[in-house]
């Protein structure tokens, strides 16, 4: 009875294992890359001072805070230019992940939230911020100032987001869905 036990078993493990090892089929795997910088540099209309927002965890989830830096105030009355760019510096070379993010345009969206008394942060209206379907990537801002001014911009990836939702193509990620793949607050004033 012992031995009937025992290749009854045995039977059961190998039709398990064989089971395991018919699977030669490869499923694709889009492994989420690790974004160490976010870099957005607003370029004044006209000529004058860029303003760089920089953001740096150059150790991911490690102990150590990330780095943020706003180079100066934005003037009153002009128009600026953002462009927002990724990478990864925790490798060498440094991967530069916003060509990435172009090659998979229907997958991502850029928002821009805003409190305080700044104006809003809309979406460029060239071509190449827009998809395959017309809908916003975002890696372009247009941020028009008046009188003087202060509050936060948080700028955020956001990872498959339904981008036919209410609101999602002028930039409101409250019904976005998707996973955030990077975010960032910086203090920002007007001057």
């Amino acid at each position: 009875m012992k031995t009937l036990q025992t290749i009854a078993a045995s039977l059961a493990i190998s039709t398990i294992l064989t089971a395991c090892s018919n699977d030669n089929q490869a499923t694709p795997v889009n492994e989420e890359e690790l974004i160490t910088t976010l870099t957005a540099i607003f370029t004044p209309a006209g000529g004058g001072a860029s303003i760089t927002l920089e953001y740096k965890d150059l150790d991911g989830d490690g102990p150590n805070e990330p780095v943020k830096s706003v180079s100066g105030p934005f003037a009153q009355n002009t128009i600026y230019t953002g462009v927002v760019s990724f990478k990864n510096e925790s490798v060498s070379p440094t991967e530069n992940l916003t060509a990435e993010i172009v090659a998979e345009a229907e997958d991502h969206q850029i928002f821009y939230q805003k409190t305080g008394t700044l104006n809003e942060f809309v979406y460029a209206t060239n071509a190449d911020n827009f998809d395959a379907n017309g809908n916003p990537i975002g890696l372009q801002t247009v941020f028009s100032t008046t009188a003087a001014a202060a509050g936060t911009l948080t700028i955020s990836l956001i990872h498959l987001p339904n981008k036919s939702a209410v609101g999602v193509a002028n930039g409101d990620p409250s019904n976005a869905g998707g996973s955030t793949d990077a975010t960032a607050q910086f203090s920002v004033v007007v001057e």
